[in-house]
C-alpha cells in the first residue's frame, strides 16, 4: 500500500519527454521538505515567472496535502514561488486533466535575468495532515 511519495506521470501526459525526471527526495533524514529539481534549463526575465512542469505526481492519504515552498536560496536571490505557498490536494493525483503534474511558477523580482540550470533544485515540498 502506497502512503505518501512521488512518482513521474504518465507518458501521454509528460511535458519533457526526452528528458530524465529526477523525483523529490529529502537532503538528508532530517529535511522536513523534499526537493524539486528542475527538469530544463529556465532564464527568467527581470520581473516576470515563468512556468515549469515537473513531471511529477504526489499521492498521499486522503486527509493529507502537499505544500510548496520557495527555497531559502533563492528567496534570498529574489527568485520566488509566485503564489508563494503551492498547495497539492490528494484527490490531484491522476486526476483526468494532466494526471497530476504538478507546475511551479517561478517568479524573477530582481531587475536581472535569472538563470536555473537543468537538476537545480527550485522548491521544497512538504506532506501535512489537516482537519
Amino acid at each position: 500500500m502506497k502512503i505518501r511519495g512521488f512518482e513521474v506521470v504518465s507518458e501521454g501526459f509528460r511535458i519533457h519527454k526526452d528528458k530524465e525526471i529526477k523525483l523529490p527526495r529529502r537532503a538528508t533524514n532530517h529535511s522536513s521538505g523534499y526537493d524539486f529539481y528542475s527538469p530544463v534549463k529556465i532564464i527568467i526575465p527581470p520581473h516576470e515567472s515563468v512556468l515549469v512542469m515537473s513531471d511529477i505526481k504526489a499521492y498521499m492519504q486522503s486527509d493529507e496535502e502537499l505544500l510548496m515552498f520557495p527555497r531559502s536560496g533563492l528567496g534570498i536571490k529574489g527568485i520566488i514561488i509566485r503564489n508563494t505557498i503551492g498547495k497539492i490536494d490528494s484527490d490531484y493525483y491522476s486526476n483526468i486533466k494532466n494526471d497530476g503534474n504538478i507546475g511551479i511558477s517561478i517568479w524573477n523580482t530582481t531587475d536581472n535575468p535569472f538563470v536555473i540550470e537543468e537538476g537545480d533544485r527550485v522548491c521544497q515540498g512538504s506532506f501535512y495532515k489537516y482537519l
